[in-house]
């Protein structure tokens, strides 16, 4: 009360430092305060002192009975440090921070986790630079032997005329730990990482810890009852990390079917899932019975006890997901209070497993949908390369990115990618309907800006609540790029609902984005829609076409055009002979952001065409001798291609019916074309009409309509596409 101002603390913090300061002796180490040197909190001391004989939380380790037991309820420990980060004194006898390894000169990162050191280092800097204190920060700290002790760490300056820091340690109170570990567990949507976390918070309990999923779990599907006895488990974690026995189940191996008659009984006991405790390896033995059922569930050697806690999802009847297992070795045996915290903290977690377990199904079906989609296979005119890498699991689900490339019955090539708005099977959902409505419109014949159209009619229904089809999701603002090669003409046609442009590289090295009008995308308003342009360009063989969506370049450094870019230096790149697929995967590893916020989807496809001999095309008048004018130039041309004897007849009474209806039913100049592909020929006939050529039946004394019966039973397939000028009537016939 008379000290002078000068020797005063000028801060609370300074205070506390001061008191703490006392609490360390000069000597280095103290032996361990007794419970009201801990700082007089009632509600920490009522949680770390209770029932006789009761293991301490946070190590597992034994507290022996009388009164002696009080002194080791010490929770506070202090460690001093030297500006350098140096521990300089410490007061960490207590039984609860037994192992830790604070010796004097030695740095405080020792104590850490390896993953911890740079934020920890960085704020204990802070604190020194600034001289605020950082305060109840919820910290791990490693104990020599490798395992780990939950503290509430707070960092403050040290009070004059000491310098550097004063750290207290607070032990995590029983509840105060089930609230970082709950806390922990549910901050991932991975049912590997969530495993993890359990694994890692139940091992303050024992030596040894592990979580065995049901497999129905881990793969994602609904888990409903469970027939009794034997169930099929997959270990899902496991921990600490080292080296386990031959023969010893490790992560993502499934568990002996014997291993049912030890762990459901932990599953199924009187109808009702309830923990069990095997007390020493003998009884362990008794219940397995099979030395191979022991070397994959025990952990070493040593006589050890288990307790095994199913994760149970509440419901009527209660749904099991799996099993924890907690090692101990058999001279710390598990207590009451120990079940009790176990079953408390399992208990508390086993929502997060499901969570975790429905994002994995989604997760699956989506990824799934989407890889259904990517294109298979190039042809003999275009080769084909894709590659998809979906954003990390902790995103809110797999997005709406799509690529696809299919050929067109016509000869043509489809090139299509679309990004729908937003994540998880929602956005699955409408992706995979825009996808297949493209291909059903274009391979319907139509033009790449009439399916955009169609498009954004569907995406503004779906987005129409009354409908009932949106069920809380909206397409709104989703884009698409549709291109067509074709591989005579060695022209695309592309059309774009606001989607990034194209990268296009030419046979010469030149390479850039394609110069397209913005479009606001795919269901904008009414009064806000634009037409969708048609951009034609010539794709000589050997050019390289990148379609792409914005995951792949954009970048918070860089603006949009420079990411573009940069996509466009590194496609130039790309040799002619280059494997495709690499060149792909080599692209996306290049470009793609360490930190990914979006998937990334590429499609690169390499224009190969037709040889020029391979094709032929005749433009004829529409008078009454273009039938037998066509058949001329079709029968010497398959005679120089050395075509099948059938070929030579039927393909010229085809090319004949098609051009007779060209000239009764359309105007102005007959196009025919015709193609030797791999798998026969293409027979094309053009003209200025719009009419919709149609097969009917009729009868044999009919006046018309046998010409399309003819084309009908020569061909394999046929049908109509349509052009800026008109028609084309297309028929495949075997070579």
């Amino acid at each position: 009360m008379d000290s002078t101002p000068s020797s005063s603390p000028s801060s609370p913090f300074e205070l506390v430092s001061s008191a703490l300061g006392r609490y360390v002796p000069a000597g280095g180490s103290a032996a361990a305060a007794g419970p009201g040197d801990a700082g007089g909190d009632d509600a920490q001391g009522d949680e770390t002192r209770g029932d006789d004989a009761r293991g301490d939380r946070t190590t597992g380790r034994p507290v022996p009975d009388g009164p002696a037991a009080d002194r080791q309820d010490q929770i506070l420990g202090v460690v001093n440090l030297d500006r350098d980060l140096r521990i300089t004194r410490s007061n960490l006898d207590a039984a609860v921070f037994a192992g830790l390894d604070a010796v004097a000169g030695s740095p405080f990162a020792d104590l850490l986790p390896p993953g911890d050191v740079p934020t920890v280092t960085r704020r204990l800097r802070q604190v020194l630079e600034m001289g605020e204190a950082h305060v109840a920060r919820i910290q791990r700290l490693r104990r020599g032997d490798g395992s780990e002790l939950v503290v509430s760490m707070s960092i403050l300056p040290a009070a004059a005329p000491q310098e550097g820091l004063t750290v207290s340690l607070i032990a995590m109170a029983r509840r105060l730990h089930l609230y970082a570990a709950e806390t922990a567990i549910g901050t991932s949507l991975d049912i590997g990482e969530t495993a993890q976390s359990l694994a890692e918070s139940l091992l303050a309990w024992g030596d040894v810890a592990a979580v065995d999923l049901d497999f129905a779990v881990w793969t994602g599907e609904g888990v409903t009852e469970r027939a009794q006895g034997r169930i099929r488990l997959r270990r899902a974690a496991l921990v600490p990390e080292r080296a386990w026995p031959e023969g010893y189940v490790t992560p993502g191996g499934d568990l002996p079917s014997d291993a049912s008659r030890l762990l459901a009984q932990a599953v199924r006991r009187n109808d009702a899932p309830q923990a069990i405790v095997i007390p020493d390896r003998k009884s362990v033995e008794r219940l397995l019975g099979s030395p191979r059922v022991i070397r994959a569930l025990v952990p070493g050697d040593r006589s050890a006890s288990v307790a095994c806690i199913p994760l149970v999802l509440d419901g009527e009847p209660p749904v099991v997901l799996g099993v924890a297992e907690v090692w101990r070795r058999a001279d710390r045996p598990f207590h009451d209070s120990d079940l009790f915290d176990l079953q408390e903290l399992v208990a508390r977690t086993a929502h997060h497993v499901d969570l975790a377990r429905q994002h994995q199904r989604e997760h699956t079906q989506v990824l799934a949908l989407q890889r259904r989609l990517l294109p298979r296979t190039g042809g003999h005119t275009i080769d084909i390369a894709s590659v998809y890498q979906p954003a990390t699991p902790d995103s809110a689900g797999v997005g709406g990115d799509w690529v696809n490339s299919f050929p067109l019955p016509d000869g043509r090539t489809a090139l299509v990618v679309g990004d729908v708005v937003g994540h998880g099977l929602g956005a699955a959902a409408t992706m995979g309907q825009l996808s297949m409505e493209a291909r059903a419109l274009l391979s319907a014949g139509l033009a790449p800006d009439e399916v955009l159209e169609h498009l954004d009619e569907t995406v503004t229904l779906l987005d129409d609540a009354e409908s009932g089809l949106a069920a809380g999701y909206s397409a709104l603002g989703s884009t698409c790029c549709i291109a067509l090669y074709d591989p005579v003409s060695h022209r695309v046609t592309l059309s774009s609902a606001g989607h990034l442009p194209p990268v296009l590289v030419l046979p010469d090295g030149e390479a850039g984005p394609l110069a397209l009008r913005p479009h606001p995308g795919l269901g904008t308003e009414f009064a806000l829609r634009e037409p969708f342009d048609v951009h034609t360009f010539g794709a000589p063989p050997g050019s390289l076409l990148a379609l792409y969506t914005d995951g792949l370049v954009e970048d918070p450094a860089l603006s949009i055009d420079e990411g573009i870019g940069r996509l466009a230096n590194v496609v130039s790149t790309v040799h002619p002979w280059d494997a495709l697929q690499q060149a792909a995967r080599h692209v996306v590893s290049t470009l793609a952001p360490a930190r990914q916020r979006d998937d990334v989807t590429l499609l690169l496809a390499r224009m190969i065409g037709y040889r020029k001999g391979d094709t032929a095309t005749w433009r004829l008048p529409a008078r009454d001798d273009a039938p037998a004018r066509a058949r001329a130039h079709v029968s010497a041309l398959l005679r120089q291609w050395h075509t099948r004897a059938d070929t030579r007849d039927d393909v010229p009474l085809l090319v004949s019916e098609l051009v007779t209806n060209a000239v009764r039913f359309a105007a102005g100049p007959i196009t025919v074309r015709l193609i030797r592909a791999g798998h026969g020929l293409l027979c094309e006939v053009g003209d200025t009409g719009n009419g919709r050529p149609r097969l009917r039946a009729g009868g044999l004394l009919d006046d018309g309509g046998r010409g399309l019966h003819i084309v009908h039973r020569l061909t394999t397939r046929w049908g109509v596409r349509w052009t800026d000028t008109g028609k084309v009537v297309w028929a495949e016939v075997p070579g």
